[in-house]
């Protein structure tokens, strides 16, 4: 039996085709911030930050504070 591609566990941090990791990476790349730059804005860890970019945690809560940070809707994670 093969796993079927559209199996996904509760550990998959993709929704769709949408890397949420890479497209938190982009954006704070695309507004000049370091990874330390995000932390101190939105009031989370490096280590925090890093873990969501390598798309380990995708905590709803973190990912709005993010967002907030970098002055954009949560949204925008999703769409992109």
């Amino acid at each position: 039996m093969t796993n079927s591609i559209h199996h996904r566990d509760a550990f998959d941090t993709r929704v769709g085709h949408v890397d949420i990791g890479d497209t938190v990476r982009r954006f704070r790349e695309a507004v000049g911030y370091s990874i330390e730059d995000l932390a101190l804005t939105c009031g989370l860890t490096g280590a925090e930050i890093t873990r969501i970019e390598q798309g380990a945690d995708v905590d709803p809560g973190r990912l709005r504070r993010i967002a907030a940070a970098l002055q954009m809707p949560t949204s925008m994670f999703l769409l992109n």
